[in-house]
């Protein structure tokens, strides 16, 4: 007598962070050197940009952590050095001056927040999964207005926010679709918040531009799995690589001195 099978095998899903897509579309090369190559390649110096990004996230992310009472401006210069990253700064001279770059950025922003508002989630990892991808990512801030959820992601860069880059954004966009996963709850407004200038860039998401992202980030991790090649995507991005000096075309980029950014 013939014994059947039970079932058919489950089908992989692709485990992803918006971040792992977007590293495969910036550039292939990349993304083979950050995730599939193992060893990884070494990298290059630490960059200060991202030093004082790290630095001002969980700065505001330990201000949440405080008693309401005590979200107070005075709290702003302990939180700040308590999280301070030293790393990637042409000098001291240099780091000082940013730090109190920074420290004003928060002051500015937190004197218009509600100390009493509690957020839904600070940092929290939400995660969901469709029929290809198992999708997870940590957002800086999960606010509940009304009888929505709202996607606050922090931004510290040079450049300024706009409402192309909110609606554009498919990191927000997925990370909408799985915080309403998570807490059972709609999110479709997401929001760029940008400390040096103050400025708040917003999209309200439907459901069909939810759905486009979600569909192009499957399309994304498809490539993915299908590529064997990871070829370079050489421009001016190289000078900027942490792997410009392993990749064969990106290391006849001029390379960034570590602090360019932060000048």
């Amino acid at each position: 007598m013939e014994q059947l099978g039970l079932f058919a095998a489950p089908r992989r899903l692709f485990t992803c962070t918006p971040s792992k897509l977007g590293s495969y579309e910036d550039c292939p090369r990349r993304y083979r050197y950050t995730y599939v190559d193992r060893p990884a390649p070494p990298k290059g110096p630490p960059w200060a940009h991202n030093s004082l990004g790290a630095s001002v996230h969980t700065a505001l992310k330990n201000w949440y952590s405080l008693e309401p009472d005590r979200r107070r401006p005075e709290a702003l210069p302990t939180l700040l050095k308590a999280t301070w990253v030293r790393e990637g700064y042409r000098d001291e001279e240099q780091e000082l001056q940013v730090y109190r770059r920074a420290l004003a950025w928060l002051e500015s922003y937190i004197d218009g927040l509600d100390p009493t508002d509690e957020p839904v989630g600070v940092e929290r990892t939400v995660a969901a999964r469709t029929d290809t991808l198992a999708l997870s990512g940590r957002v800086d801030r999960i606010d509940n207005r009304g009888d929505e959820l709202v996607i606050v992601d922090y931004k510290t860069g040079r450049g300024g926010v706009s409402e192309d880059d909110a609606r554009g954004s498919r990191a927000l966009a997925l990370y909408a679709i799985a915080t309403a996963r998570v807490f059972r709850k709609p999110c479709r407004r997401v929001e760029l918040h940008h400390l040096p200038t103050g400025t708040v860039a917003a999209f309200d998401h439907t459901e069909a531009s939810l759905d486009r992202h979600l569909r192009r980030a499957e399309e994304t991790a498809a490539d993915i799995t299908a590529d064997t090649e990871f070829p370079a995507r050489v421009g001016p991005q190289c000078s900027w690589c942490d792997y410009r000096k392993t990749c064969p075309e990106g290391s006849s980029s001029a390379p960034r001195d570590p602090w360019t950014a932060v000048e």
